[in-house]
């Protein structure tokens, strides 16, 4: 069948339309013969069996009966009045009960004649009935080309309410089959059909809609998860391949005094041999003639910020600049105090631009980037400003990237040629960092077309934090505990949730804490600070700074030190209502201390009513630090477009693969994806045009690729 037949606008089809075509567009977002092939239900109902009413259990379950009506009366009740409808079969009987509608099904109900009952069985005073059951004459039943196990479409309210319901959406599927005579396109290579054993196209969409049984209904679910996957892979492995090809890097062919000197003098420790792998990584990328676009992984602690600093010095090397950019003000100060005392021993150039940076330290920034006085610049977004123009931008290194989107990124991009003009301009090098550990799977899906580098061990000399979850009736031991901490010398993190729809409770939970810390800590022998989103930036840079300093044992906060607080000497890390945290979160909290030498802690504190969800959570902490597994359970508990955020989320918004549940599809579809673009890279062998033709369509159609990062 032509593309075309499936891109036929859904007013067209027989029983929609424009008031029922309306509804599907606004509501479901269906628009084409296409978006309503595409409708996968949710669930079925197994309608494959037949019951006896004398098999019937009290189970409430939903099953069909075959039987007639016998007898019809309507009776009174407190309100109003109910329909009732003796059904019998040759084991026994029954009662049907409507409370709605009873004037149209008494004038339409025939008596003695077999139908086909289904619906919940209710089981009162030693008897059976079912209320409002679906009916079908046993004829009609047997006619209809309905499937044993019956499709339960998604909806909403408004749907319902507007009489489209799943019955209709099922009579539309119908008459969509029928007018088409199900001739659909086969969309995969005949050799992927044969090595995989997956049925054709036509097959697996009738059994998705109309499946005779449990064992066609799987292998039309594997054929089409498989599809959907295949293709999201195909796109991003081709996106990486092209840009390998098509999107020219400067070549960075020089290792020279920069990274040597920094080598040879002044390591500040060891590199491990993760970081001695990703460097190589990082070095084949920027030698080679196209830009880099690489992912780099890494737990908190793992020495990201070094690998950072010596690709920065192979840009040095070779002629060029270098820029770091962080989400937050708190971040790229800390990454600009780290690098600072580094470029001082190198005599290397380094400057940072924040929101707050004078205007006329501004001034001075910018005149100094664009005469190339200026090596390296760290900053936040204020890098993203027009004004903002590099001599001669080599590489440009994004901390944290789930915090910025697409916009914020390309606009790095266009900051490479001279004085950041665009057009003939090379793109700098492009390497983003992240210490939220993405699970492979999705990292599949969402980075599939960068490059990806994972540093998977952390620097020697690192102890393993001691992690235990205690109850608030503990909490005088805990307390005890921080006192013995503090009298060898160590501080203290005492953090607080802050979800912003409860903000006033949350403030009062904060503030309720620090009082009781104070009553418990008193002047002068301890101090404490206190941290929290509704401060001035400048307070709480000053509160920060007495921490940081070790002027102050305790810090009380929000969550505002989640990211980029690094005080070696805090040993211990306290999050209060732990259970309100995500999995995440909790990582990367645990993650500001254990910097030092010392052994650290780290103590969930929570109340006695924990949900399933919250005490997989505390026990996933408490068991492990390897942030890739604590991923794959936050994976598994919140599913992947909440973990991505939504700026991400627009590529999972698949129809029936599940990046969690379908990860050995996903692994299978990727495999063969790149086996398919290595034989053929623009798909142009005979055996191939399935998949060419298909490809083409989606791009065409299907505007999914663009949420890619």
């Amino acid at each position: 069948m032509n593309a075309n037949f499936l891109q036929t606008p859904i007013d067209y089809l027989k029983g929609v339309g424009p008031n029922r075509a309306d509804l599907l567009k606004k509501e479901l977002g269906i628009h084409t013969f296409q978006d309503l092939l595409n409708l996968f239900p949710n669930r079925y109902l197994d309608r494959t069996q037949y019951y006896k009413i004398a098999q019937f259990q009290q189970t409430n379950a939903e099953v069909q009966i075959i039987g007639k009506i016998t007898h019809i009366k309507t009776v009174e009740q407190k309100r109003g009045k109910r329909l009732v409808a003796t059904f019998i079969d040759e084991t026994g009987t029954m009662e049907l009960v409507w409370f709605r509608g009873q004037k149209w099904i008494r004038e339409n109900l025939k008596l003695n004649v077999p139908y086909v009952i289904f619906g919940k069985t209710n089981y009162f005073n030693g008897s059976f009935s079912m209320p409002h059951p679906e009916m079908e004459l046993l004829e009609a039943h047997e006619k209809s080309i309905r499937s044993a196990m019956q499709p339960v479409y998604p909806s909403t309210e408004k749907l319902g309410n507007s009489g489209i319901t799943n019955r209709v959406i099922n009579g539309l599927m119908q008459q969509l089959f029928l007018e088409s005579k199900n001739a659909f396109a086969e969309t995969l290579s005949k050799p992927l059909l044969e090595q995989l054993k997956l049925v054709s196209k036509k097959e697996a969409l009738f059994n998705i809609h109309f499946p005779k049984s449990q064992a066609h209904l799987a292998r039309a679910q594997y054929r089409l998860k498989f599809e959907e996957l295949f293709y999201i892979q195909l796109q991003l492995i081709r996106k990486n391949l092209i840009h390998k090809s098509k999107i020219k890097g400067h070549t960075f062919d020089k290792i020279g005094h920069n990274f040597n000197t920094f080598y040879s003098q002044h390591l500040p420790f060891e590199l491990t041999e993760a970081q001695k792998r990703v460097i190589k990584e990082i070095r084949n990328d920027l030698g080679s003639n196209a830009q880099m676009n690489r992912l780099l992984q890494g737990d908190v602690g793992s020495g990201k910020t070094i690998v950072a600093f010596m690709s920065m010095l192979i840009a040095l090397d070779n002629g060029f600049q270098a820029c770091l950019m962080a989400p937050t003000e708190i971040l790229s100060v800390q990454h600009y105090n780290g690098l600072f005392e580094m470029c001082n021993k190198l005599n290397t150039s380094i400057e940072l631009l924040t929101g707050s940076t004078k205007t006329s330290k501004r001034k001075e920034i910018h005149e100094k980037l664009e005469n190339g006085e200026l090596d390296i610049l760290i900053g936040t977004h204020a890098l993203l400003e027009d004004k903002v123009k590099f001599k001669n931008l080599g590489l440009a290194i994004v901390d944290e990237q789930h915090r910025f989107g697409v916009e914020q990124r390309s606009k790095l991009w266009h900051k490479g040629g001279p004085s950041g003009e665009v057009g003939g301009a090379i793109p700098p090098h492009i390497l983003v960092m992240t210490a939220t550990p993405i699970p492979r799977t999705l990292a599949m899906s969402i980075y599939g077309d960068l490059d990806i580098s994972v540093i998977d061990e952390l620097p020697p000399g690192r102890k393993d934090i001691k992690t235990v979850h205690r109850f608030d009736a503990n909490r005088l031991k805990v307390f005890r505990f921080i006192k013995d901490e503090i009298s060898k010398g160590r501080q203290v993190y005492i953090v607080y949730p802050l979800i912003q729809e409860s903000e006033t409770m949350d403030y009062k939970d904060l503030m309720d804490g620090y009082e009781s810390i104070v009553r418990e800590f008193p002047m002068p022998k301890y101090q404490v600070s206190i941290v929290h989103g509704q401060m001035k930036p400048a307070d709480k840079e000053y509160e920060m700074n007495r921490f940081i300093k070790g002027e102050t044992q305790i810090m009380v906060a929000t969550t505002v030190i989640e990211v980029g607080v690094n005080v070696p000497n805090a040993s211990v890390m306290i999050i209060e209502s732990a259970e309100r945290f995500g999995l995440s979160q909790l990582h990367q909290l645990r993650g500001r201390v254990g910097r030092g030498a010392e052994q650290s802690y780290c103590i969930l504190m929570t109340g006695h009513k924990l949900s399933a969800d919250a005490k997989t959570r505390l026990e996933t902490m408490v068991r492990t630090s390897d942030g890739f597994e604590i991923a794959e359970v936050d994976l598994k508990l919140r599913g992947p477009g909440d973990l991505m955020g939504t700026q991400q989320s627009g590529v999972l918004n698949l129809r029936i693969a599940d990046i969690v549940k379908d990860s050995e599809i996903l692994k299978i579809a990727r495999s063969y994806a790149a086996q398919t673009l290595k034989a053929y890279p623009n798909l142009t062998s005979k055996e191939n045009i399935p998949i060419k033709n298909t490809y083409a369509q989606l791009v065409k159609y299907r505007n999914i690729w663009n949420y890619i990062s």
